[in-house]
């Protein structure tokens, strides 16, 4: 299919042409990578959705609360697509990706569109290729994107630089977990979910939710926040308590950034955060795709492993070639 046919095809909201598209820009293949940028060229960035960015500790609930929360946005007449990452396996390669399983009421919703994708090992929760793939979703007219990553940890935060709003999800807990969770991606935060108040486990939830709401004011209150934000809140997903009111506060928190100019500015930053990405992958790709530099690099590894060399002074002699290159091209 050529470009110019899959991108009226995705702007007509086909799923299987958007489907196909995230396969393409997931590919690690030269020519198919010069097709997707194409593909998004082509598809512009007139048309933008909320995107939400979904944390949370391993067995929270995180596919539970996305069920339950995206049919709650379907019901509201809302085209809701989830882009979740599954870990890849360090050794294989593989990912279970089983996400539409975990997701089955959801997957059948004609208003939603699940795609799950393997980290294959990047840092940060999320995918290479994410925040490609929600511009295809926005593209497809989608008007909330949830963006569910990996799961909790130092480096999770990363889903922030692609996200309007970050949400962290949590357990009913006590003490020890509380302080388990780390300050980093407390401080992205926007809002704090605490799912599975119900039960015998609702009394201990509203507890959770006041230490949480509790350390948050502790913290120094962002210039992008209105007052009361970021905030804690006590969820049931199995139950759908409580949903109603987290998207309440989601879209107002919104609405308050779009009316102040810091939605525009923060995607911005993110678009230029993005592109550094993309050129220092680049650098990367260019210094293991030449033969003689993967060899130098082989080389170079092994004299810093044998102490030979200080990683330092490696790192500038493997990038040397590059800089001659500028200087002749200068």
């Amino acid at each position: 299919m050529k470009i110019d046919e899959l991108a009226d095809r995705i702007r007509a909201a086909d799923r299987r042409a958007l489907a196909r598209a995230i396969t393409l820009i997931e590919s690690a293949r030269a020519d198919h990578r010069t097709d997707a940028v194409r593909l998004l060229d082509a598809l512009g960035r007139d048309r933008q959705a909320l995107r939400i960015g979904l944390s949370g500790t391993p067995g929270v609930g995180k596919s539970t609360f996305i069920e339950a929360f995206g049919l709650m946005l379907t019901a509201l007449g809302k085209r809701v697509a989830v882009l979740a990452v599954d870990p890849s396996s360090a050794r294989s390669g593989g990912s279970i990706l089983g996400d539409k399983t975990r997701m089955e009421r959801l997957s059948r919703e004609p208003l939603a569109f699940i795609r799950p994708s393997p980290s294959q090992t990047e840092l940060g929760g999320v995918a290479r290729r994410t925040r490609e793939a929600v511009a295809l979703c926005e593209a497809a007219g989608f008007d909330v994107v949830l963006i569910e990553t990996v799961g909790v940890g130092q480096s999770e935060t990363m889903v922030a630089e692609m996200a309007d709003l970050f949400v962290l999800l949590l357990a009913p807990a006590g003490g020890d977990e509380l302080q388990g969770v780390k300050r980093g991606i407390m401080e992205m935060a926007d809002i704090i979910l605490v799912n599975k108040a119900d039960g015998d486990l609702k009394s201990q939830a509203v507890r959770t939710c006041a230490d949480y709401a509790g350390a948050l004011r502790l913290l120094r209150k962002r210039p992008q926040d209105p007052d009361g934000f970021p905030k804690a809140l006590t969820i049931s997903s199995i139950e759908a308590d409580g949903l109603e009111q987290a998207w309440d506060e989601m879209t107002m928190l919104a609405d308050w950034r779009r009316s102040r100019g810091i939605w525009e500015r923060k995607r911005a930053d993110q678009a230029r955060f993005w592109f550094r990405e993309d050129v220092r992958h680049g650098l990367m790709r260019r210094l293991t795709e030449d033969a003689a530099l993967r060899k130098r690099l082989a080389e170079l590894e092994k004299a810093v492993a044998e102490g030979r060399i200080a990683p330092a002074a490696a790192a500038t002699e493997a990038l040397a070639p590059l800089q001659s290159q500028r200087a002749k091209d200068a």
